[in-house]
């Protein structure tokens, strides 16, 4: 299994920015297909955005299209998810995760992962 560690989240106003880091500790992030979840109080788990270890391709929810996008920086071993434009309803726990052998976004957005973070709590309010 991979530690995740996820920071960035806060308090931010509706139409603001955050952005969020996945960092991880003893392994090369870019090894791993890396997706963002969210888990709002009373509804189900989201999975927002992935990238694939593959190709780069990336995926996301059609809640965020537009609005997210998620990226790496190899040198600093991190993937952000880039959240403009935000809305309350993006108000949840946010957090990163993968599987130590499989690559497939589709199949990891679908809950197939092995390691998550705890997660950062992101709140969209006035």
């Amino acid at each position: 299994q991979v530690q995740l560690v996820e920071s960035g989240g806060g308090l931010v106003q509706p139409g603001g920015s955050l952005r969020l880091s996945c960092a991880a500790a003893g392994v090369t992030l870019n090894s791993y297909t890396i997706a963002w979840f969210r888990q709002a109080p009373g509804k189900e788990r989201e999975g927002v955005s992935c990238v694939n270890k593959n190709d780069g391709g990336t995926r996301y929810a059609e809640s965020v299209k537009g609005r997210f996008t998620i990226s790496r920086d190899n040198a600093k071993n991190t993937v952000y998810l880039q959240m403009d434009s935000l809305r309350p309803e993006d108000t949840a726990i946010y957090y990163c995760a993968t599987d130590s052998v499989l690559s497939s976004c589709t199949t990891i957005l679908a809950g197939g992962y092995d390691s998550r973070g705890q997660g950062t709590q992101v709140t969209v309010s006035s």
